[in-house]
């Protein structure tokens, strides 16, 4: 289980395939994250993913259990 508060804001998260997803614009509620719409890979949208995605926070990421493919399939838009 990761400590939701080392998930600071505009930090870079990066699939388990280590391609990069977005970047953090805040916790959202308590078990998810909204990634900045002003990312390349959001198309000018929010987007949101689950905390249970988090695998770790470290070296200044957010790093996911999910590779990229199943993040962009699976993430909610605002």
């Amino acid at each position: 289980m990761i400590n939701k508060s080392e998930i600071k804001d505009h930090t870079q998260v990066v699939a388990s395939c280590g391609t990069h997803v977005g970047v953090v614009d805040h916790l959202d509620d308590q078990d998810r994250i909204k990634l900045a719409k002003s990312d390349p890979e959001a198309g000018g949208k929010h987007h949101f993913i689950p905390l249970a995605w988090v695998d770790k926070v470290e070296d200044n990421k957010v790093i996911l259990n999910k590779n990229s493919k199943e993040v962009f399939a699976g993430w909610q838009e605002a």
